[in-house]
């Protein structure tokens, strides 16, 4: 029964991280800024570090099962 929270929230990471990832290679290979006002590659790699850090948080979890 412990089971169905780590696969619930191990999706949400996963889904999270994976979407977050894409979109911020969709904007630096477009060369659109990923935040606006904000460093270019400052943002970027805080947004790639969040994306990265989801999906490992999602594996920790799935891990859990």
């Amino acid at each position: 029964m412990e089971s169905g929270p780590a696969i619930f929230t191990g999706s949400v990471f996963a889904l999270f991280g994976g979407g977050l990832l894409l979109w911020t290679a969709v904007r630096l290979r477009q060369r659109a800024p990923v935040a606006h006002g904000v460093n270019p590659l400052a943002s970027a790699t805080a947004a790639g570090s969040a994306g990265a850090a989801a999906l490992l948080l999602a594996v920790w979890c799935f891990t859990r099962v």
